[in-house]
């Protein structure tokens, strides 16, 4: 439910769903028609249906339990990596990285990244793995994501209370408001479009 939408929004759904199908077992055998009912005012309607269709894989292959390796957790419906690896290190504390949108901010700013995000996956992957704490993976990652959510903004940036404002390059370099930096939008299509109007003698068109 928080994929593309903000807490605030989910909290209720998140309640009442949680009534409507208190189990794994329950949304998996529930009718695709209730779930797009209960999840309906979310929007991204193919969250619900992965999320639905997840349940049914759980439930037939896992026997209810949620896998554990990373590769069986991908494989399901809807899930990246960034989510695989979010699912993991919350819910079983194994080490892996994230790399949703707040933590690209952060990343980007503490490098000083040279180049939109979109542009440097591998990299910012990389790094995130590398400062990955493997002994508390799952505190790691929920501070990497509030820092990006409370400190790191998009805007106004809090960057005098930042932890890593020191080995922050972005912040040395004073450019934390120009970063990360942002795709470089195309010409809009510009179209000639000619119109003929024929007439007779009677002025008839």
């Amino acid at each position: 439910m928080l994929q593309q939408t903000q807490v605030k929004t989910v909290l209720s759904y998140f309640q009442r769903w949680m009534v409507r199908f208190p189990t794994v077992q329950s949304l998996a055998l529930a009718d695709q028609t209730a779930v797009l009912k209960q999840w309906e005012g979310l929007g991204y309607y193919a969250r619900a249906r992965n999320l639905h269709r997840t349940a049914q894989i759980i439930t037939e292959r896992y026997g209810g339990e949620f896998p554990q390796t990373f590769e069986h957790v991908l494989a399901l419906p809807g899930i990246g990596r960034t989510t695989a690896g979010g699912i993991l290190s919350s819910a079983f504390n194994q080490p892996w990285a994230i790399l949703d949108g707040n933590v690209k901010r952060v990343l980007a700013r503490l490098v000083a990244l040279d180049r939109p995000p979109a542009r440097a996956m591998d990299r910012l992957w990389a790094l995130s793995e590398f400062l990955l704490d493997p002994v508390n993976p799952r505190d790691f990652n929920q501070a990497l994501m509030d820092l990006g959510a409370t400190l790191c903004t998009a805007k106004n940036p809090a960057c005098l209370i930042c932890p890593w404002r020191s080995p922050c390059a972005a912040y040395n370099l004073g450019t934390q408001s120009e970063l990360p930096m942002r795709e470089s939008k195309g010409p809009l299509p510009h179209k000639v479009i000619a119109v003929a109007v024929i007439g007779n003698d009677q002025a008839q068109v």
